[in-house]
C-alpha cells in the first residue's frame, strides 16, 4: 500500500481510505448495516492489507463499529477521520467528548465540520471553528477541516488558513458531485498548492461507477493533487479488489510537488 504525508497535518495515511458512510445519514449507512462485527471485520481486514485511514461520522452511526475494529490494534497506527453536524461552540465541545468515548480514544485524529455548502461558512460557523481550534491546541484533535457539499464552500477553503483537511466529492463522470470535474479539479489544485490535506469521496459515484473501478481510481490518482480517497465497501471482495487497484496504480501517479 502506498502511504503519503497528509498535507501539513503531520499524519501519514494510506492513499486508500475505508469509508463507512455509503448512503449514510440519520445514524445508519450501508456499512453499519453489516452489524458491529461485520463492519469491524471489514476494517480489520483493511488494516491487515495496509489501509490505515478510516473515515467515519456521527451521522453514519459508525463510531461503535470503528471502536470494535480498533480493539487489539495499535491505536497510533490507525488514522481516524470523523465529522460533526454541530455548529455552536458548546455543541462542538459536547460532541468531541462523546466521540472520544464512543471511539474509545483519547485523541481524535481528524474532525470535520460535516456537509458545508455555503460560501460564507467561515463567518457563519466561526464559533464552531474556534471550539475546534481550542481542541486542537489542547491536543484533543490533531487536524480540523470540513466535508464539502458546494463549490462555493470549496472555493472559500482556499483562502481560509483554519482549514487543515478538506473532504471533497470528485470523480471522472461528475456523478453526485458539487459541480463538473472541470470546475472542481482546479479548486483541488489550489487547495493542494496551499498545503491543505485533501481526500476524495464519491470516487465511485456512490456505486454508479463501480463497473469500471480502475478508470475511476486512476482518474483521481492522475490529478496528482488528491492525497487520499475514501471508498465505501460492503464486503471483503470489494476491499481486496480496490486495494489491488490502488497498489498497482498509485506508484504510477505520485503527488505533485
Amino acid at each position: 500500500m502506498d502511504y503519503i504525508t497528509f498535507g501539513n497535518t503531520g499524519l501519514r495515511v494510506s492513499r486508500l481510505a475505508v469509508g463507512t458512510g455509503t448512503h449514510g445519514w440519520a445514524g445508519r449507512s450501508d456499512q453499519t448495516a453489516l452489524g458491529l462485527d461485520g463492519l469491524a471485520q471489514l476494517l480489520r481486514r483493511a488494516y491487515d492489507l495496509g489501509v490505515n485511514f478510516w473515515d467515519t461520522a456521527d451521522a453514519y452511526g459508525s463510531h461503535p463499529h470503528v471502536a470494535r475494529a480498533l480493539q487489539g490494534l495499535p491505536r497510533e497506527q490507525v488514522v481516524i477521520a470523523t465529522k460533526t453536524m454541530a455548529r455552536k461552540g458548546p455543541d462542538i465541545v459536547r460532541d468531541l467528548a462523546r466521540f472520544r468515548k464512543e471511539l474509545h480514544t483519547d485523541v481524535l485524529d481528524i474532525v470535520l465540520l460535516h456537509a458545508l455548502s455555503d460560501a460564507h461558512w467561515p463567518q457563519k460557523y466561526l464559533e464552531a471553528m474556534e471550539a475546534l481550534t481550542r481542541a486542537r491546541e489542547a491536543g484533543i484533535v490533531r487536524a480540523v477541516g470540513f466535508s464539502c457539499h458546494g463549490l462555493g464552500a470549496l472555493r472559500t477553503a482556499v483562502e481560509t488558513p483554519w482549514v487543515d483537511v478538506v473532504l471533497v466529492r470528485i470523480n471522472h463522470a461528475g456523478v453526485n458531485m458539487d459541480a463538473s470535474p472541470a470546475s472542481v479539479a482546479p479548486m483541488i489544485e489550489q487547495l493542494h498548492t496551499a498545503g491543505k490535506a485533501i481526500y476524495g469521496m464519491k470516487v465511485l459515484g456512490c456505486g454508479a461507477l463501480k463497473g469500471d473501478a480502475r478508470r475511476a481510481i486512476e482518474y483521481v490518482l492522475r490529478l496528482g493533487t488528491v492525497h487520499a480517497f475514501t471508498i465505501g465497501m460492503t464486503n471483503l471482495t470489494q476491499l481486496d479488489e480496490n486495494v489491488r487497484l490502488v497498489e498497482e496504480l498509485a506508484p504510477k501517479y505520485p503527488l505533485n510537488s
